[in-house]
């Protein structure tokens, strides 16, 4: 009364392993053209009092690679430093060039002390930065203060 029933027939081993690699070279196929055509990419530098995160993604805004201080093996108060900010930026111009970017935007966001110094070793290592802007949001008279701590 309800219709016929179809029943599917479970694929072999064999068949599932070929589709498999049909499916992963496709992928792979389009990942390298997607990485091939990128010239022109955004850095995101994040830097807080308590770690500095640097972000490359293309224009569309899909993340192609991130470092942090934290990733690299800084630990504790040692991660905010302009140092280990430094140090972040290299390790994210690596993966710049390895994908191929010639052009870069740096966007900056947050008030640590990495800032300048993500900046600078960006520029010195051999990037054409197109433009700097700082997106720091800035609070027009938002949230109601706490209220004064009395001991």
């Amino acid at each position: 009364i309800m219709g016929k029933k179809r029943i599917i027939k479970p694929l072999t081993e064999e068949e599932l392993l070929k589709e498999k690699e049909k499916v992963e070279t496709k992928v792979k196929k389009e990942v390298k053209e997607t990485l091939k055509r990128i010239k022109e990419g955004r850095v995101y530098i994040f830097s807080s009092y308590n770690n500095t995160i640097i972000t490359l993604t293309d224009l569309g805004g899909n993340v192609l690679g991130w470092v942090s201080s934290g990733s690299i093996g800084f630990k504790g108060t040692k991660k905010a430093t302009p140092f280990a900010a430094s140090k972040v930026a290299e390790a994210i111009t690596q993966i710049i060039h390895k994908i191929g970017i010639e052009k870069i935007e740096v966007l900056v966001k947050g008030i640590g002390s990495g800032r300048e110094s993500a900046i600078r070793s960006l520029a010195a290592r051999g990037l054409k930065i197109v433009s700097i802007k700082d997106t720091t949001p800035i609070p027009h008279n938002g949230c109601r203060a706490p209220k004064v701590r009395r001991v």
